[in-house]
């Protein structure tokens, strides 16, 4: 844990210490970046999550970041650009050396010929674009999105990680991170690639719902890689508001979480601040991701971390435990089943 004032990305004129002295920070892996306990997502800038209000976007990420709030996530795929291209409007008036930014290379477009290309041409295309989006000249990590999709981990290895190294060696990224939401693909893709990755970012495997990720946490850090352990709201799915319609989870799997949002709504208690607290209960994981589009989501989340739950919380949140999140579940191979089908047919 470190003082907010000797952090690197504290800075005069733009944070008040007495603001956020109150977060927790860690060294992400081994690239020696000091990162906040909770970090933004910024996925929410787009489509994917339905309508987002620009000006209330810039309100809250700003605010998130004067409350310590160090570390950024994004994406091309987030809306083909949408998210960076938001970003890139709100951080013009920030100073670089308030925060660490992540983007991603290798997840595109939402037709499933154009969706994934993990070829180095089209890797250091993507990096260039996303930095003119952001009005960047560098980000501090850029990810392999979703790597489980990659129809040979060989074209990553040999292509876009390559690519990716020469990258930084001019100076356009300082560290290269993976992203996936099956852990085996995962590990399978740091084997093959040793000392190669220095984050790594998995997505609702720690939440009220599925705890595979707690079991591959010593792998990560043997590997003295940084952990980002992203959407302990499991992409919507654990809000009173429920999922976006794109969800992959099963019906059954849905209709648990509504249950459980159903018991939140007649006790006057967010679904989601309940997720969150437990999803910052994760040892071992440098930071946790969440994507926050309102202030009010902000606040929430901050609260989760800073007060905990009241007693009321508690007991509704060991209710869920023992009445409806009785046993783990999660959506593995329902995407790749669907993109592998969708492929076949279009080679056809």
């Amino acid at each position: 844990m470190s003082c907010i004032s000797a952090l690197a990305t504290f800075t005069d004129g733009f944070h008040a210490e007495d603001s956020c002295n109150c977060m927790q920070y860690s060294t992400l892996g081994k690239t020696g970046l000091e990162v906040s306990k909770i970090s933004f997502g910024a996925a929410v800038f787009s489509s994917i999550y339905g309508e987002f209000e620009i000006k209330e976007a810039e309100a809250t990420l700003v605010q998130a970041l004067k409350s310590g709030v160090n570390y950024i996530d994004t994406a091309p795929w987030y809306g083909q650009g949408q998210s960076e291209e938001c970003l890139g409007q709100i951080l013009k008036d920030v100073p670089r050396s308030a925060y660490y930014i992540a983007t991603k290379v290798g997840r595109y477009c939402t037709d499933y010929k154009n969706m994934f290309d993990f070829s180095a041409k089209r890797t250091r295309e993507s990096v260039e674009r996303s930095l003119e989006l952001l009005g960047l000249e560098y980000v501090d990590v850029i990810q392999v999105h979703d790597i489980e999709f990659a129809s040979d981990v060989g074209v990553v290895i040999n292509e876009c990680l390559p690519e990716l190294e020469n990258l930084i060696k001019e100076g356009k990224a300082r560290f290269i991170g993976v992203t996936g939401y099956s852990l085996n693909h995962l590990k399978e893709c740091i084997l093959r690639a040793p000392g190669k990755f220095d984050v790594v970012l998995s997505y609702a495997r720690y939440t009220l719902m599925d705890n595979s990720l707690e079991s591959y946490v010593k792998f990560f850090q043997n590997e003295n890689l940084g952990i980002v352990c992203a959407s302990g709201h499991a992409m919507g799915l654990l809000t009173n508001c429920g999922p976006e319609a794109w969800h992959p989870a099963s019906d059954e799997q849905k209709q648990l979480c509504r249950k459980a949002a159903k018991i939140c709504k007649e006790a006057g208690i967010e679904l989601g601040k309940l997720a969150m607290y437990h999803f910052l209960q994760l040892s071992g994981a440098t930071t946790f991701l969440t994507g926050m589009k309102t202030r009010h989501a902000l606040d929430m989340n901050l609260n989760a971390f800073y007060c905990g739950l009241n007693l009321k919380e508690q007991e509704v949140l060991q209710l869920l435990k023992d009445t409806v999140f009785t046993k783990s579940f999660n959506w593995e191979g329902v995407e790749l089943e669907r993109y592998w089908s969708a492929m076949k047919k279009l080679q056809n």
